[in-house]
């Protein structure tokens, strides 16, 4: 990770910080996002796939390549906020670009990515696996290991770059191991809605919401519903944010609520998600 630092919420005006992910260059050096602090982060308001890329050049051997979008979640109001970057072709850091459009020479047509050029540079983009047949879940042995220990003594949590909803559930999936849930599955034959996700493991129901509009009120009151019949905690992941009524109701019910930004990493967005990491499974 590189130096945290201190991004003014959009809505709210909090600070919150952000440390840019290191992604690996296809020529093996470290890449991160210039981010252009000189402008004010702006608000997602609709994700789309296209637009979750910046383009960013490695410095070592001049390539060209894209890489998830620099966001973070508000810790107080729940806002997704995007951080402009300086595009390749800018050298001057203080050049009046807001870093938000530029997608480089790769750039893709509205709503569809040509291709990712992240992490996998020469290969395409791992099919989606959230369909009712596929799991979408890997292995515990893909997982980092599930420890009863407090966050301190944990071993740092491995992100998978999201590019598909079912990288969403595996991402989610893997961080409840790395909570310490052992076996985490989805369910066969789940009534859940197919634009949601249910994973299940001893002491724990969550949900992982891949799509594009905010997790609601009624999202949430269903994960703890469902929590409560299983008798175990509940959780719930979100690619989008939540409204603030979800995040109300959540904070009354004690339910952990996560924001995933595209590099993997899920970020908690309320107290009962602080003391989860902080305690584990």
């Amino acid at each position: 990770m590189a130096e945290a630092v201190p991004v003014r919420c959009p809505t709210c005006r909090r600070e919150n910080s952000y440390s840019a992910p290191v992604f690996p260059c296809a020529c093996g050096s470290p890449v991160v996002a210039p981010l252009n602090l000189a402008a004010p982060a702006v608000p997602l308001t609709r994700r789309t796939w296209s637009d979750s890329w910046v383009a960013v050049r490695c410095e070592a051997c001049g390539r060209d390549g894209e890489w998830p979008r620099p966001e973070v979640g508000c810790g107080s109001c729940g806002t997704v906020a995007l951080i402009p970057v300086h595009p390749p072709a800018s050298g001057d850091p203080d050049a009046p670009d807001s870093g938000l459009g530029g997608r480089g020479t790769s750039g893709a047509g509205d709503g569809v990515r040509a291709d990712a050029r992240g992490p996998a540079a020469t290969t395409d983009p791992p099919a989606p696996s959230d369909s009712p047949a596929a799991p979408g879940v890997p292995p515990a042995s893909d997982a980092p290991a599930a420890t009863d220990v407090p966050a301190g003594d944990r071993a740092p949590f491995r992100p998978v770059t999201i590019r598909t909803g079912g990288d969403a559930v595996v991402t989610a999936a893997l961080y409840l191991r790395w909570l310490g849930f052992r076996d985490v599955r989805r369910p066969d034959g789940s009534t859940t809605p197919s634009a949601v996700v249910d994973l299940r493991a001893p002491g724990v129901v969550a949900q992982v919401d891949p799509t594009t509009a905010p997790a609601g009120l009624r999202a949430v009151e269903c994960v703890w519903l469902n929590g409560l019949t299983a008798s175990a905690a509940s959780v719930y992941f979100s690619l989008a944010g939540y409204t603030t009524e979800a995040r109300e109701r959540a904070d009354h019910l004690g339910i952990p609520l996560f924001i995933m930004d595209l590099t993997g990493t899920p970020q908690p967005v309320n107290d009962p998600a602080d003391r989860l990491i902080a305690s584990g499974a």
